[in-house]
């Protein structure tokens, strides 16, 4: 099965659904212009109530998110895509140096697997059927059971090596699943978000909603910054792998004898730790970018100045207090 067809579908499926973006600006509009009508109303009104001059400047807010709304798809999504697709690709660029990398040193170990165990006579028949035939001709009728236990020996081994490349081939494909889960999940997320997005930059003109336009954008970062973490951590699990193959192969290359099983169990259990660890890839996309963390710290520091202000004009009301009556002690 190739993934990577399955990936390019899904990236189609984003663009051939963006249209419907413009389905819901007519809607938002609505919904905006309603609510601009109150926000500027209700603001000129509050400053005509204490005298003082009309501030314009944040009035101008409402008919800003309505043009986003009226070009959502242009100003907001093809701004925001413009400005993270360049990490995408860079991410993706990374890990098929990896992915490179790692077939080079894979077939290279292979290889030379091969070369230690034709090099040696008591193997050499395990791997090459040519080598198999001219042993077994070359033994005597006398020494049939010699025969039976290089036939019985040389399945083993087949056996061995197919179960060994049927659970890596079934541990990799349960690796491009969980990165295919990912990224379209991530798709399904990136698509709703864009169709009610205008929905979302329409209810933030209205007072009490004005964090949803913030968090939109937040949402929408955080899901699209899945896939260049996805592959981050494909490039690292790939880098892993090709420091296993280096390590392989210079023993293979020091030692033709040397027994490699332990290498496989290491290479299956950093399969497995992948397979879990692709599923953390939102909570680490989270850890990337937040909204509203300035706000709350600005207004945590505002509350504790206030609080140290009260505090501080309690303690000198309280001296001054204590020196009038001083005072008034002292004159009388």
């Amino acid at each position: 099965m190739d993934f990577s067809n399955l990936h390019t579908i899904l990236r189609s499926l984003y663009d051939e659904m963006m249209p419907l973006c413009e389905d819901m600006a007519g809607v938002a509009q609505g919904i905006a212009g309603l609510g601009a009508l109150f926000y500027v109303a209700y603001r000129i009104w509050q400053s005509l109530a204490r005298a003082e001059p009309i501030d314009v400047f944040p009035l101008l807010r409402p008919f800003v998110i309505g043009f986003c709304i009226m070009f959502f798809s242009t100003v907001v999504l093809g701004t925001i895509n413009s400005v993270m697709s360049p990490i995408v690709q860079g991410t993706a660029s990374m890990l098929e140096g990896q992915t490179l990398d790692m077939k080079k040193y894979r077939e290279e170990k292979d290889r030379l697997e091969y070369e230690a165990m034709m090099n040696d006579p008591s193997t050499a028949y395990l791997v090459d059927d040519a080598e198999f035939d001219r042993q077994i001709d070359e033994l005597g009728v006398t020494e049939i059971g010699t025969a039976a236990g290089m036939y019985i020996e040389r399945g083993m081994y087949k056996v061995k090596k197919a179960i060994q490349n049927f659970f890596r081939e079934l541990l990799e494909m349960l690796f491009q699943a969980a990165s295919l889960t990912i990224d379209t999940i991530r798709t399904f997320f990136l698509i709703v978000l864009a169709i009610l997005g205008p929905i979302s930059f329409a209810l933030s003109v209205w007072d009490g909603f004005q964090s949803t336009l913030t968090q939109w954008i937040c949402r929408y970062i955080q899901t699209y910054l899945w896939l260049p973490v996805a592959d981050l951590f494909s490039t690292i699990l790939a880098k892993i792998q090709v420091l296993m193959l280096q390590n392989d192969i210079s023993e293979l290359t020091n030692n033709p004898n040397v027994d490699l099983d332990g290498s496989n169990t290491a290479y299956t259990v950093f399969m497995i730790i992948g397979i879990i660890g692709y599923f953390t890839i939102p909570t680490v996309a989270g850890w990337i970018i937040q909204a509203g963390g300035a706000g709350n710290y600005n207004r945590a520091v505002n509350t504790t100045a206030m609080q140290v202000g009260s505090g501080a004009a309690s303690v000198a009301g309280g001296v001054a207090g204590n020196v009038a009556g001083r005072a008034g002690k002292l004159l009388k």
